[in-house]
């Protein structure tokens, strides 16, 4: 109720882009993850072919995000939003009808690039509807998306009970609505004229020393938010024997974002800087590992009690872990808009996702390193300490950030004489 009642305090098309994210992840969540599958097990082809479509659909949108929010600015955000979940309807619709790899590689990469228009272009317009409410509406926005990636693998589930192609359709036919709702909801704004070139703003965004220092002192942050599809799934399975019990990773770490998200950013934000509580967030995701390191190698429990004594240490790093991310991503999303021109807020968060694409990409193999390396030298707790490394050193350098925007003040208020 909480939610919703914080959710009818903003404008209209604020409201919709935060069922817009809700809708976004169910699309993708119900879809994506059983791609691999359909592919390998209902096509029959091979690994090395998967892999080429998996990653043609990662690279369209991460190598393309930068592309994305130039487009946002020029163009005006409430465009780029349409014409991303426009693509994404047609590029599901793809994995519908086709089997051939022609076909399917059309598909991931009009996904893809969909992705890559849609994701700053969406940040963009919320930040710029928040006004001086940006953290709260970043809030409600991860609240969500959590939301929707929890809903999404369940009717992925479902649906896959019928076929991968329902699964295709269903997911096409929800990003159908959500541009049709864009078109008629999302009010039209004035876009300045650019002052420069793509390129000139690009030079602009990539010269301002003091958020290429923060973007890359982010590298922590996304690496380690990306442990919740790879270690700490990792963990609770060999913790409890049981494959089932990635699940409750996922549920857990929901249910907390459901329930404390909007507590915790409204409650600290009247309280200290954004940096301040940024370094507070990273340093608490990097502790996160500490618990989970515990039972690592502890090899296969025996029983049932076993099992879920087993299970506590990860389901508590899983609990810091999601805290550490509502402390500190509300402020993040809130701090990108103000360390440049308003006119370059879409470029400012391609830039940024750039960056946290890459750190994704390199993160996870450095941890999938570590995680095989952990287990030819008997060494289980090596993973865990590079995670533990990540977060403690994001949080120092953010700390040591002198260069970070202040929070503009709010407005006074305008008194009449009576």
């Amino acid at each position: 109720m909480q939610t919703w009642r914080e959710m009818r305090k903003f404008p209209l098309a604020s409201r919709l882009l935060l069922v817009n994210q809700l809708g976004v992840n169910t699309g993708f969540y119900l879809l994506i993850p059983y791609l691999a599958t359909h592919l390998g097990d209902d096509l029959g082809m091979s690994a090395a072919v998967v892999g080429i479509v998996l990653g043609v659909r990662n690279l369209s949108q991460q190598g393309l995000f930068l592309i994305g929010g130039s487009a946002a600015d020029r163009l005006g955000a409430r465009r780029v939003i349409i014409a991303g979940c426009a693509l994404r309807t047609l590029g599901f619709a793809l994995f519908a009808l086709g089997d051939g790899l022609p076909v399917l590689l059309a598909a991931s990469i009009l996904s893809g690039l969909a992705g890559a228009l849609f994701n700053p272009a969406v940040r963009a317009y919320l930040a710029q509807e928040a006004g001086d409410r940006k953290a709260e509406a970043f809030a409600l926005f991860n609240v969500f998306a959590m939301t929707g990636a929890l809903v999404g693998p369940l009717l992925g589930s479902a649906l896959l009970l019928v076929g991968f192609r329902a699964s295709a359709v269903t997911a096409a036919v929800i990003f159908g609505l959500l541009t049709v709702a864009q078109a008629l909801v999302l009010p039209a704004r004035e876009v300045p004229p650019a002052r420069s070139s793509v390129l000139g703003d690009w030079r602009e965004v990539v010269g301002n020393r003091a958020f290429l220092a923060f973007a890359l002192a982010m590298v922590g942050m996304f690496t380690m938010e990306n442990q919740l599809y790879l270690l700490l799934p990792d963990g609770a399975r060999h913790a409890t024997g049981w494959a089932g019990a990635a699940g409750l990773v996922f549920l857990t770490g929901t249910l907390a974002n459901l329930t404390l998200q909007l507590r915790v950013t409204r409650a600290l934000k009247a309280r200290g800087t954004r940096g301040r509580w940024i370094a507070v967030g990273l340093a608490l995701m990097g502790l996160a590992f500490v618990p989970p390191m515990a039972v690592a190698g502890a090899g296969h429990p025996d029983g049932t009690a076993a099992s879920l004594l087993g299970l506590l240490p990860v389901l508590a790093g899983t609990l810091l872990l999601y805290l550490g991310v509502m402390i500190a991503q509300p402020f993040v999303m809130e701090l990108i808009p103000d360390f440049g021109r308003p006119e370059l807020t879409g470029t400012y968060f391609g830039v940024f996702y750039v960056v946290s694409g890459v750190a994704a990409a390199a993160g996870n193999a450095l941890v999938g390193w570590a995680m095989d390396a952990g287990t030819t030298h008997r060494t289980p707790w090596l993973p865990w300490v590079c995670c533990l490394a990540f977060g403690l050193l994001s949080a120092a350098v953010v700390a040591r950030l002198r260069t970070l925007p202040e929070r503009a003040p709010a407005p006074a208020p305008v008194t009449v004489a009576a």
